[in-house]
């Protein structure tokens, strides 16, 4: 191996570090984040309140294409995971209202 492949390979391994370290931090947030929904779907169904909240879905979906244009990260990437997230957050909901 010369020193070029030796160098690429390493930087590759620091990239690769760098990339599990987010997803650990990736996991560790939505699950914090799916504590939180768990709450207010326990409070919205002691309250019968709808599970859904199209307004403030809608809300966060702006707002999330937002902060994802800021970080320059394709809004419309952004859009579909929180599109899936709220789907999931909605399901557990409705699965505590029964």
């Amino acid at each position: 191996m010369n020193d070029a492949t030796t160098r690429a390979a390493e930087v590759l391994k620091e990239h690769r570090q760098s990339i599990d370290r987010l997803d650990a931090i990736l996991v560790y947030t939505l699950a914090e984040r799916f504590k939180h929904t768990q709450a207010v779907g326990k409070l919205k169904a002691a309250h019968d309140l709808p599970p859904s909240d199209p307004a403030r879905e809608a809300r966060q979906i702006d707002r999330l294409e937002r902060l994802a244009e800021e970080a320059n990260l394709d809004p419309e990437f952004a859009k579909k995971f929180l599109t899936f997230i709220i789907s999931e957050v909605i399901r557990h909901h409705e699965k505590l209202q029964k």
